[in-house]
């Protein structure tokens, strides 16, 4: 079986995060269950190609689609990816690869064919159903923390939500890092109540003012937020939300950002 969609240190990562497995029943135990890690391949096939989960290819990743889905159930309801995701941000601090004092944060439509939770009328999709990925990033655009919201609901209400969803980063002695220093952000977030709001935490607001001309500079750090929207919507299933359970679509946002730490990295090997 081909291990390209769940590399060697990929699997190392998950597998000690895993929940047991229940005992089996010594009388009429049933099939043997899929391998834990054929069902993250099954996970991360849906994620990368975006198929749905009834054409996920068995004879590929050695498990049902219905059986990966029910494993990233399963997986979600244990708290496996926000732990795999603080697991490879300790480890991109400890190799230096994470720069936590700028950030930058920003927001991204999607449409969302089924409704469910978190999805509303989006304005820039003729008022579709639709929701709204939001991102924060270190400066060089390593996914810090990602929340979803309805595609309706304003980028800056996730402002300070994204903030507190930052893991504490731990890898190094001394206090877990959990803040930046200073946050960009576009005029999206403009408003002077959330400038006051960070300062309070001890973070210098770093955003672009309304009716002011381009040219402030603020993109020179901004863009890397950008960039990771674009590498995030290389993973074909985030680009439309399929998934009417909310806390699934968050868990495959998740598993995505984790994938991006990853990559980064492997640059330090």
């Amino acid at each position: 079986m081909s291990d390209e969609l769940v590399p060697v240190d990929l699997w190392e990562r998950v597998a000690p995060l895993l929940p047991p497995r229940p005992p089996r029943r010594h009388r009429y135990p049933g099939r043997l269950p899929s391998d834990d890690r054929a069902a993250l391949r099954g996970i991360v096939y849906v994620l990368c190609k975006g198929v749905s989960w009834r054409d996920v290819p068995a004879e590929r990743t050695g498990c049902s689609g219905v059986t990966a889905w029910r494993r990233l159930r399963d997986w979600t309801e244990a708290g496996v990816w926000p732990r795999l995701h603080e697991v490879l941000l300790a480890e991109l601090r400890v190799a230096g690869l994470l720069e936590m004092d700028d950030a930058a944060i920003d927001g991204s439509h999607v449409r969302a064919l089924k409704r469910g939770d978190h999805t509303g009328p989006s304005p820039v999709d003729r008022g579709r159903p639709g929701s709204k990925h939001h991102l924060i990033v270190d400066r060089h655009g390593t996914p810090l923390a990602v929340t979803l919201t309805g595609g309706n609901r304003h980028d800056v209400t996730q402002l300070l939500p994204l903030l507190d969803a930052i893991p504490p980063v731990r890898g190094l002695r001394g206090r877990p890092r959990r803040r930046p220093r200073r946050l960009f952000a576009d005029r999206g977030y403009d408003f002077d109540k959330y400038r006051r709001l960070l300062r309070r935490r001890g973070i210098a607001p770093r955003i672009a003012r309304r009716g002011v001309t381009h040219g402030s500079g603020l993109g020179k750090i901004r863009w890397v937020v950008e960039r990771t929207f674009a590498w995030l919507h290389q993973f074909k299933r985030l680009r439309i939300r399929y998934e009417i359970r909310t806390d699934l679509h968050h868990s495959l946002l998740q598993l995505a950002c984790s994938i991006i730490c990853l990559r980064r990295l492997r640059t330090s090997f």
